[in-house]
């Protein structure tokens, strides 16, 4: 119980929580979703991601050895780091994975800014990471960055969305599909 505590004090010192929104996790699910069916990939929500090997400080970051993307994405390739094999137990598990995925995905919440998103992007490509994806669920848009600056756009406009780096194709409509379940605002 004190491990909660002092996780929680340490996310309020450091962090602003980005208060996700409906269209914020119906848009996650629904990449997350669509990734997970390809069996190239891996996807991964909200996994955390050891940064320590370089200082988070340099890109205004307020973490300081750990960078939590909405969404990563492991290929065949780069997959996750298995433990030594030992007897299992219950309550084993990984906080922090050491191995960079090939992509990042930001979905941006109401309370976010795209500086501090670009801010991260930055971090994982000092990491390694191959391709980020910036989300904008309000205006249904997203960014695709394949090095720092440079990225293609893709709207509703848009058959699919492309990542050219990943060879990944997804239709953007599926993306932003808001209509299939309708849930009671409180």
């Amino acid at each position: 119980m004190s491990e909660i505590i002092e996780l929680q004090d340490e996310e309020s010192q450091n962090e602003v929580h980005d208060m996700p929104s409906k269209k914020h996790s119906t848009v996650q699910t629904n990449i997350t979703g669509l990734l997970f069916n390809d069996k190239r990939f891996k996807p991964f929500i909200e996994l955390s991601l050891d940064a320590s090997q370089i200082d988070l400080m340099q890109f205004g970051l307020k973490t300081k050895d750990e960078l939590i993307p909405d969404i990563c994405v492991y290929t065949k390739k780069t997959q996750i780091a298995k433990p030594e094999s030992k007897p299992k137990r219950l309550d084993d598990d990984v906080l922090k994975v050491s191995s960079m995925p090939s992509l990042a995905i930001e979905v941006l919440s109401p309370r976010q800014t795209i500086t501090e998103l670009l801010n991260k992007f930055n971090a994982f490509f000092a990491l390694g990471i191959q391709s980020c994806w910036l989300v904008m669920p309000s205006i249904e848009i997203i960014k695709i960055y394949s090095q720092q600056g440079s990225y293609k756009s893709f709207d509703m406009s848009d058959t699919e969305i492309v990542d050219e780096v990943l060879d990944i194709h997804l239709p953007i409509h599926k993306i932003f599909d808001f209509e299939d379940w309708i849930l009671e605002d409180n």
